[in-house]
């Protein structure tokens, strides 16, 4: 399977390392590949180096004005004109979705993959991995949305929330019939 994942290129303490090095090896004994921004920096290296070194694929997308950041030693690396098309490109090449810790950059685009998913341009399943309870309030926010009528759909139709990396695979591997 083809799992895109959003998360941070910042350099991160154990509390987020540890757990995404973890998920990162499940991936890659499993035989996934990773779909990635394509970054040789902070949590994006860890992941990436974690899949790699047990036996995963790697597929990047960056973009231009961060392609010198670029992992050399991808399977594949695609550099996008613009942030836009980086999106686009990820999910077009994603079968499934993970989103990890991250700043601003992360939450662009799980916002813009949740609102395609609502408006039914893609039927991947998504998770917000929510390492060390990161997500607690974005959790919060959803479910508000959801109980006061933002959402037209139901927000456990958009997305799986998991507290770590096994429960998120599981969901991903059970919403593509792997188990």
């Amino acid at each position: 399977m083809n799992i895109c994942v959003f998360l941070s290129a910042a350099d991160l303490d154990d509390r987020y390392t540890i757990p995404a090095r973890e998920f990162a090896e499940l991936l890659g004994r499993g035989g996934h590949t990773l779909v990635w921004g394509g970054s040789e920096s902070g949590l994006m290296k860890v992941v990436a180096d974690g899949v790699q070194a047990a036996g995963g694929r790697l597929v990047g997308v960056s973009v231009d004005f961060l392609a010198a950041k670029a992992r050399r030693n991808a399977d594949e690396m695609v550099i996008a004109r613009d942030l836009a098309e980086r999106k686009a490109l990820l999910l077009e090449k994603a079968d499934a979705v993970v989103i990890m810790v991250g700043g601003t950059g992360t939450l662009d685009e799980a916002t813009e993959i949740l609102e395609l998913k609502k408006h039914g341009k893609h039927t991947k399943p998504v998770v917000l991995l929510n390492t060390a309870g990161f997500y607690d309030g974005l959790r919060q926010q959803f479910q508000r949305m959801e109980d006061e009528g933002f959402l037209p759909v139901p927000l456990t139709d958009l997305v799986f929330f998991a507290k770590d990396g096994v429960g998120a695979l599981a969901y991903l591997e059970e919403s593509a019939g792997l188990q």
